[in-house]
């Protein structure tokens, strides 16, 4: 009761902005066919969850202004017995009512019927315009309908506007109700991260480590990783995106894992580095105490007023002189930073917003400038340097070592929290934790 509440909220909280003349449309998701009669795993549009907490493919939203709380009606799924001894319980219109708390609810076969009657009278159409052709085409061939109505005076769509800055603004702030699932998401997936610490062993296979994540993910209720997990022993921890996770572990080398669990939806997002045999070599020790440094920085420059760059302006001068101090860098500090030379060894920025998506909606700029953060806000922070091979303006020893270190942070009233403060990120810890193995 309590989740439906939280919905019903969020749905009156759009309707109050949209206007009286407006109506809105949002689509599910889509099942795509993996092979043969076999689909891929269903993943719900995350602003069409957002709004209505419904799980199933094949439905359509709509929300019109109509008094104090509006209406919500939903298109979806018939139920069918025989399809559902085979594919699992569908709601039906009389559980889109009485379980998602649809004002009224109407087969998705008939949306064609209704659809037009329902946009008579509005002016404006919020939907996700240019999104998917074919949604595009649907909302226009509604709009069409109405010509003949048009003619005879009644007040038809006159202007489509995407519905995704407002209701992507809404989602930058997290409920209380929101938070409560984000910690348990990073709790679950710390777990998981401290698991693979202690199991991992030279000559393990990167997906054996990958398999230790996924395991703990799903014994407490991550039913889903939020992301292909991450898991790259020595060259491979300096591809960012490196998912193949296929290689082994080798003594002597680093590990990074870039790895969370969704959890009802929600995602985490941690990054930690430690080596395969539990012991860092110097030059992995003077990396790794860098990037630490900086993510240290980082997150405590999160507090409710700073403009979201103040998280990267934290991290360079550190990363940047660090790497002068190893005899990586050659030249005066500012300068260095002008010329942006520690992009040859921190590719990315400070982080990303996190919640529903693991790359989450809402706006970084306004008005041309970066926004200040807020109380509400939830961001990564994940610092990192990565040496690859073939760099051969660096010295052969600190070849192949890659450091990221990530945490999911909130941004309090006052300051922060880490929500994944769980899993060990000092160095004497991680081996203290390893050594236990």
């Amino acid at each position: 009761m309590q989740e439906q509440q939280e919905f019903q909220q969020r749905r009156q909280r759009l309707l109050s902005v949209l206007g009286d003349d407006a109506i809105a449309i949002i689509f599910s998701g889509v099942e795509y066919l993996r092979s043969a009669d076999a689909y891929y795993p269903f993943s719900q549009n995350k602003d069409f969850y957002y709004l209505t907490g419904f799980n199933e493919p094949e439905a359509v939203a709509v929300l019109i202004p109509n008094g104090q709380e509006g209406e919500f009606i939903l298109f979806n799924r018939r139920r069918d017995p025989a399809k559902e001894v085979w594919d699992g319980y569908r709601a039906g219109q009389e559980g889109a009512c009485a379980e998602y708390g649809a004002d009224a609810a109407y087969p998705i076969d008939e949306i064609d019927q209704h659809m037009p009657a329902l946009m008579l009278g509005r002016t404006k159409v919020f939907y996700p315009v240019g999104e998917m052709a074919q949604v595009d085409q649907r909302v226009l061939s509604w709009s069409a309908s109405l010509r003949r109505q048009v003619r005879a005076g009644v007040p038809a769509p006159q202007e489509f506007i995407s519905l995704g800055s407002m209701l992507h603004e809404m989602r930058l702030f997290k409920s209380e109700h929101e938070q409560a699932l984000m910690r348990e998401a990073a709790r679950i997936s710390a777990q998981a991260h401290c698991r693979a610490m202690q199991v991992c062993q030279p000559d393990m296979m990167e997906y054996q480590l990958e398999a230790e994540l996924v395991y703990e993910f799903q014994r407490n209720g991550c039913r889903r990783v939020a992301y292909d997990s991450i898991v790259g022993g020595g060259s491979n921890a300096c591809i960012l995106h490196y998912i193949r996770n296929d290689q082994a572990l080798c003594d002597g080398d680093l590990v990074l894992i870039d790895a969370g669990g969704e959890y009802k939806q929600y995602a985490a997002d941690i990054t930690r580095t430690f080596p395969v045999n539990g012991r860092f070599t110097p030059e992995q020790k003077a990396i790794y105490d860098i990037v630490l440094a900086a993510q240290v920085a980082g997150i405590e420059a999160i507090r409710p007023g700073v403009p979201w760059d103040a998280v990267q302006a934290a991290i360079v001068p550190i990363i940047t002189q660090g790497l002068i101090d190893l005899e990586i860098l050659y030249g005066d500090l500012d300068t260095l930073i002008e010329q942006k030379a520690y992009e040859n060894f921190y590719l990315h920025r400070s982080g990303h917003w996190l919640g529903l998506d693991v790359h989450d909606v809402g706006s970084y700029k306004q008005n041309g400038q970066w926004r200040d953060l807020q109380a509400g806000m939830v961001l990564t922070v994940e610092p990192g340097i990565y040496i690859a091979a073939d760099n051969q303006a660096v010295d052969e020893r600190w070849w192949n070592i890659g450091v990221r270190i990530e945490d999911d942070v909130f941004v309090t009233e006052n300051g922060h929290e880490v929500l994944s403060a769980d899993v060990p990120k000092a160095r004497a810890e991680i081996e203290a934790l390893m050594a236990g193995r």
